[in-house]
């Protein structure tokens, strides 16, 4: 493919204004981000993409980037920024997200909340601020919410509940374009510290449910790898992190059997050295 076609393939790829009564826009999300979410040993920043109740489990302030080039093209190029807050009333986190190109855009700018009641559950609520933008064509807004709780079973056993958008909202000045609605729920088994295995359900609005199942396993301190697969666009997703005391790194990819590898890029930051 072409190199000045790619931002219109981006555009009919992700983009039926015209073509649909109604269309369906999916929240920005990756598989990789969200998989230690029903985990108290492999928690981390991004988990909380998962389910916004996950981020009452942070200890430390943080700071993240992870950024996805979708089938190898610059035009379907995502990318994820999150900082994070814990306080004695709870705590806070920022993110945004940015997906597209020059010709075609879609930004997220969120805030998020969340707080343990007790040891056995966590709660938390996020509104997100939706921008879609074609210059010279179209640009429509949304605002939208999520709510999540997790619930600590035992020790190792966790499980939680998250939707996204409950209230359907539209995007302003497209009434034929509506932020579709998720519900998630999933359960986690924290095996032992170093190995951890979770599954999800997730129902996104006009389309089948499916499942996204995963796996972490730290067979040294330094190193991190996980995989799994999210059965919705049967792509497998694999990943390996370092870890050098406040700094992680991970290089992922996922796999789509038509369109090829999506390679990913995480960087998480903490400020207070975790403990081994």
């Amino acid at each position: 493919m072409k190199k000045h076609l790619l931002p219109a393939f981006a555009i009919v790829l992700f983009v039926g204004f015209e073509a649909r009564a109604q269309s369906f826009r999916q929240p920005i999300h990756a598989s990789y981000t969200g998989l230690g979410a029903y985990s108290i040993n492999m928690v981390d920043l991004f988990s909380f993409s998962a389910n916004p109740a996950v981020l009452a489990r942070l200890k430390e302030k943080a700071v993240g980037v992870y950024t996805e080039r979708r089938f190898m093209l610059n035009a379907l190029t995502q990318t994820n920024l999150l900082a994070a807050m814990p306080t004695g009333s709870g705590n806070f986190a920022l993110q945004v997200n940015y997906f597209g190109s020059g010709l075609y855009r879609e930004t997220q700018l969120g805030g998020t909340y969340a707080r343990s009641l007790g040891t056995k559950l966590d709660i938390g609520l996020g509104f997100h601020y939706n921008r879609i933008g074609i210059p010279g064509y179209l640009r429509a807004d949304a605002v939208v919410a999520e709510a999540g709780l997790v619930m600590h079973f035992t020790e190792k056993l966790h499980g939680g509940l998250a939707v996204y958008n409950p209230a359907g909202g539209m995007l302003q000045r497209s009434q034929r374009e509506k932020i579709t609605t998720v519900f998630r729920g999933g359960f986690g088994f924290d095996a032992s510290d170093l190995f951890y295995i979770s599954a999800e359900m997730i129902k996104e609005e006009n389309r089948p449910a499916g499942a996204l199942v995963g796996f972490q396993y730290k067979p040294i301190a330094q190193l991190l790898i996980r995989g799994g697969i999210n059965t919705m666009q049967q792509q497998p997703f694999f990943g390996a992190g370092m870890l050098w005391e406040k700094l992680r790194i991970d290089i992922a990819a996922t796999f789509h059997p038509q369109l090829g590898l999506s390679p990913g890029l995480l960087m998480l930051y903490r400020f207070k050295k975790q403990s081994q």
